[in-house]
């Protein structure tokens, strides 16, 4: 079996959405042998048309790669990927080979993650939760990770070892939090604003010069100033991952009062949109 830091290292990517499309890219890019699999099989054109392989299962992609990444929308997308749709090892986790590497890339519960690790074990498979995209979470065995720097650095720009298996999906969640929160306040202030009569250019450029810029507010801003919310980030993800969150706390014993009532008007804006909007059209809800 060849290094997973072989240029030639054979690859496995499960999931062609947003994300997984352009990590697929940057694979073949890299001269690495890519294996794909997406439910809507279309999305894999452009990555075959360039070399990659298009196999029929995640199972299949499992069994011929030495490195496998998944990277799809919600819990239980990644399940069924991984136990089969009848739950009785029809799916990735069948098809991969002990010795061998899988890292994902969703953004799931720490206690799936905790799950997948005691399956991947039983395998003799290495695991690791890496939620992100240009920057990586991770939870897992730092020698683990250590022997997937090359593919990350062919991925992302920073990786951080966040502790033991769901640390990366902990941190995940936590960040994704504060992105929503940052987002639904400045959507917030924008309604103050303007139905007191003011520009909400006026705010958002004062903002930039205070305490208060950020760097996602910088990006989402012009959306909430405009009315375009086309889905870098889309809004049904963001509902999921505070609701990740709030169960995590449930768990745990800790109240998440903003993060409760953030999710409430994600969620209205979600119930009434016709269309896969991005989460900063958040400000919807001031507009309804």
């Amino acid at each position: 079996m060849e290094s997973a830091a072989s240029s030639k290292a054979k690859v496995g990517l499960i999931g062609l959405g947003l994300m997984g499309q352009p990590i697929g890219m940057n694979l073949l890019k890299a001269g690495h042998t890519l294996t794909v699999w997406n439910r809507t099989t279309s999305r894999a054109n452009e990555l075959v048309a360039l070399g990659a392989k298009l196999a029929t299962s995640p199972k299949e992609v499992a069994a011929a790669s030495d490195v496998v990444l998944t990277i799809v929308s919600d819990p239980p997308a990644l399940e069924s990927i991984l136990w089969g749709a009848d739950g009785k090892d029809s799916g990735a986790l069948a098809g991969l080979k002990p010795g061998s590497t899988y890292i994902d890339s969703s953004t799931v519960s720490p206690a799936l993650a905790r799950k997948i690790a005691a399956a991947c074990a039983e395998r003799s498979v290495r695991f690791l939760d890496a939620p992100g995209e240009l920057i990586f979470m991770v939870g897992g065995d730092a020698g683990t990770l250590k022997s997937v720097e090359p593919i990350l650095g062919v991925l992302g720009k920073r990786w951080f070892h966040l502790g033991p298996n769901g640390a990366g999906q902990t941190i995940k969640l936590a960040m994704n939090m504060i992105l929503a929160l940052q987002v639904d306040a400045l959507a917030e202030a924008l309604a103050l604003v303007t139905r007191a009569g003011l520009k909400g250019e006026d705010l958002v450029e004062v903002m930039q010069s205070s305490m208060a810029r950020s760097g996602v507010l910088d990006v989402k801003a012009p959306n909430l100033l405009k009315g375009e919310y086309k889905p870098s980030f889309p809004l049904r993800l963001m509902h999921k991952d505070l609701g990740l969150a709030l169960e995590l706390a449930n768990q745990i014993g800790v109240a998440l009062p903003a993060t409760a009532a953030a999710r409430e008007t994600y969620n209205y804006v979600k119930g009434a949109a016709k269309e896969d909007l991005d989460y900063s059209a958040v400000m919807k809800f001031w507009k309804s």
